[in-house]
């Protein structure tokens, strides 16, 4: 079936639409919606699915509003936005920088926010404000991103030379965020080490709504959609159809770095999303960059959201941390990406 060209605000923002597309999409929908309500339906105890709409619908008069309106409820919306976030995090890189292994953990922008986050847990939390958190977190990554693009730079930022930069410089910061952990008092180590790991554990209302305003940068991204298609031609493709490679390849890096470092400050080190879902949604779709964007987003919130659930409902009485399992698919699948991509 042919496309059909949807253009908005002047054809800044442009889209083909096809049925094949729309289905898909609305399967992942129906999906996510499914593990919504299963997320939280159950848990340390169950609800019957209608208890639960009705809870959602008058939370005041519920008997239910604090395990589901105030306990569950802001946690899966957290993780909702940090998967969202991390899946469209990876998906620019990708298509940016036109390697299919570059996430925003993998090149490093991740370990920037986790060792700025890391350091505020250990030695600001007393004297600042946790509201501070995510901006330190996000300025981590936004330092790691700029000093990434000028380490990779020689006339020029080449895709394969950003990645191995970023791959090294990755695992340096993992290291010092250890050594920042290792040397924290005991009294945080612990938080830090858990929330190195990755987990949504304890949000409440408060974290969604100050991660809200973040999330904006995400259609932000829909924005340059034109510039990303010319930029997944090749820099000189995309020279010759007048785009400035370099400039909106360092706007779109500090948009994916933005979306990295909040899902870090308030969901933790959750790793593998910016690059298993952007993936996924390759094999599903082969549409616009915004039909992209929107399948991304919720396999990603879908990949946060199980993850959380399976850690909350798997080993009661106790709470894992939903990066456990994330990197327990996540890792697998970036051996057999690297496996395939051998030659």
């Amino acid at each position: 079936m042919a496309d059909t060209t949807i253009r908005l605000f002047q054809g800044r923002i442009s889209f083909q639409v096809n049925l094949k597309t729309l289905s898909t999409i609305m399967i992942a929908t129906l999906i996510f919606i499914a593990i919504f309500m299963i997320s939280l339906c159950s848990g340390s105890s169950t609800y019957h699915i209608f208890d639960v709409l009705n809870t959602l619908w008058s939370p005041e008069t519920s008997p239910h509003n604090f395990v589901i309106y105030q306990l569950r409820l802001p946690r899966i919306l957290v993780a909702i936005m940090a998967g969202s976030a991390l899946a469209v995090s990876g998906l620019i890189l990708q298509k940016v920088i036109r390697n299919t292994l570059a996430s925003p953990d993998i090149i490093g922008v991740t370990s920037g926010a986790s060792v700025g986050a890391v350091l505020f847990i250990s030695t600001l939390t007393g004297s600042l404000s946790a509201d501070w958190l995510p901006t330190v977190a996000i300025i981590g990554a936004g330092l790691t991103a700029i000093l990434i693009y000028v380490l990779a730079w020689n006339q020029g930022v080449t895709p394969l030379r950003f990645v191995l930069t970023g791959i090294g410089l990755a695992a340096a910061l993992n290291a010092i965020a250890t050594m920042i952990i290792v040397l924290s008092p005991n009294s945080v180590r612990m938080e830090a080490y858990i929330w190195l790991t990755g987990s949504v554990y304890g949000s409440s209302w408060i974290e969604v709504s100050n991660m809200l305003p973040w999330m904006i940068f995400l259609p932000c991204s829909l924005v340059f959609s034109s510039q990303i298609q010319a930029l997944e031609l090749g820099d000189a493709t995309a020279t010759s159809l007048g785009v400035s490679v370099q400039k909106y390849r360092l706007v779109l890096l500090a948009i994916s770095s933005v979306l990295a470092g909040c899902a870090v400050a308030f969901a933790g080190g959750i790793g593998f999303v910016g690059l298993i879902a952007p993936h996924i949604t390759k094999k599903l779709v082969q549409g616009s960059f915004i039909s992209c964007v929107i399948l991304s987003s919720l396999i990603g919130a879908m990949l946060v959201m199980a993850a959380d659930w399976i850690g909350r409902v798997s080993f009661l009485p106790q709470d894992l941390p939903a990066g456990i399992f994330i990197s327990g698919i996540g890792a697998p699948f970036f051996i057999y990406l690297l496996y395939r991509n051998r030659h």
